[in-house]
């Protein structure tokens, strides 16, 4: 034993200050007497977690408690072994309880069980080490060391647990996100995916097919590097379509589940295709990425207002389902256009100005059941002003624009026709 333990000074000099690994300051030969100590302190370190420790509690269960008494074992030789060679490389120990750690994550359990169980085993340790320092009369100054080396070995055990918890959440987290990913790629697949294909991913990524869904596709935003909004609920899928994010909403028809949505999206604009059982997905993403065409503009007339749209923090999501005309247009854009050119032609004859007039007259009068206080409140003229365009109207066609069977017709060829001139 070193002159310093028999000093009454040099226990002052020992608390004075912390050591990163206070083993090394121990003298070696207090390891003899510790060692053979070692297999009557396992039992008793076991069992005292396995009692303070209930989560830890696994009645019959041999194989757990096998593998609990090697990690004890292991790291109890391992102190002792510390003690007398400060050199001992820490390489086997670390993997043991990095592992430990890797298990519980995989189980599920609580790092804060574990934690709690390396506590209680450390406790018990130090208990017994300190009753027999005691009674060999060891200094108290080393064994107030011995307790500093206790709790410091504690830590790095913890530590090592820690990182293996950790890595085994983020390897769980990553695969999980590939496998929704994947799940995400089969149902916006053209031809769909066979159901049973589907189901088998939903259950890999643990999330639920619902009844219904709505596919939503977000422009892109600069400087993002392709990546989609942060913070988003687990409950939409989330990937990237042609470069764009593009997300997949469960039951979305659900109250306010559109609305909050778009104040999750705050700061994005996107469209959201129509809501449509899970194997036709595909069509939810066909209808939403032709609406994205359309935000700007609806933004412009005033999609805060729509429902799904702008609230005052959100993002802009337009509807696909409330720009049928639209979409149904841009669709069959070419051909619309040539039969509208031939079918208005005594609208382009009026001239641009009292065309335009006249052809946006008409379509609120077809939109307003041919009411003329309708109209003209839309229009912001006097009704007599709208009965006699209708007049005007009249007289240039050769055919009733009045007839229920032409008005569907003409109501899309009026949209083309107004939104080429400009209207």
């Amino acid at each position: 034993m070193t002159a310093a333990f028999e000093d009454a000074h040099a226990g002052s000099a020992v608390l004075a200050g912390l050591t990163e690994e206070p083993w090394r300051d121990v003298p070696a030969e207090e390891a003899r007497w510790m060692r053979p100590r070692l297999p009557d302190l396992l039992g008793v370190m076991v069992a005292g977690v396995l009692r303070h420790v209930p989560e830890y509690d696994r009645p019959g269960d041999a194989a757990y408690w096998r593998v609990a008494e090697a990690a004890v074992a292991q790291a109890m030789e391992h102190f002792v072994q510390m003690i007398a060679d400060p050199d001992t490389s820490w390489k086997e120990v670390y993997q043991v309880f990095f592992d430990v750690g890797y298990g519980e994550a995989v189980e599920g359990r609580s790092l804060e069980h574990l934690q709690n169980a390396m506590r209680v085993g450390s406790r018990i340790a130090w208990r017994h080490l300190a009753v027999e320092a005691e009674r060999l009369g060891r200094p108290r100054a080393l064994i107030t060391l011995l307790a500093e080396a206790n709790f410091a070995y504690l830590d790095a055990l913890a530590s090592a647990a820690a990182h293996g918890y950790a890595r085994a959440r983020e390897k769980a987290a990553g695969e999980r996100e590939q496998r929704r990913g994947r799940l995400l790629s089969l149902l916006l697949s053209d031809p769909p995916a066979p159901p049973e294909v589907a189901r088998e991913q939903s259950a890999l990524a643990g999330w639920p097919l619902p009844r219904r869904l709505a596919v939503i596709v977000l422009r892109p935003r600069p400087g993002s590097g392709g990546e989609g909004p942060a913070g988003l609920p687990p409950s939409l899928l989330s990937g990237l379509d042609h470069g764009r994010p593009c997300l997949v909403m469960p039951d979305p028809d659900g109250p306010g589940r559109i609305e909050e949505l778009a104040a999750t999206l705050a700061g994005w604009t996107g469209a959201i295709g129509p809501s449509v059982p899970v194997e036709e997905a595909g069509t939810s993403l066909l209808w939403a990425r032709r609406a994205l065409d359309l935000a700007p503009a609806a933004t412009r007339r005033g999609a805060a207002g729509a429902r799904g749209g702008r609230n005052r923090r959100g993002g802009v999501l337009v509807r696909a389902e409330e720009h049928l005309p639209g979409l149904l247009l841009r669709a069959g854009g070419s051909l619309a256009a040539i039969v509208a050119s031939r079918r208005l032609a005594p609208l382009e004859e009026a001239g641009p100005r009292q065309g335009l007039r006249l052809a946006v007259t008409l379509l609120e009068c077809m939109k307003h059941g041919f009411n003329a206080t309708g109209a003209a409140e839309a229009l912001c003229v006097h009704p007599q002003t709208v009965r006699y365009r209708l007049a005007q109207l009249h007289a240039m066609f050769d055919f009733d624009f009045e007839d229920p069977e032409i008005r569907l017709e003409l109501m899309l060829l009026l949209h083309t026709w107004i939104q080429r001139r400009g209207g």
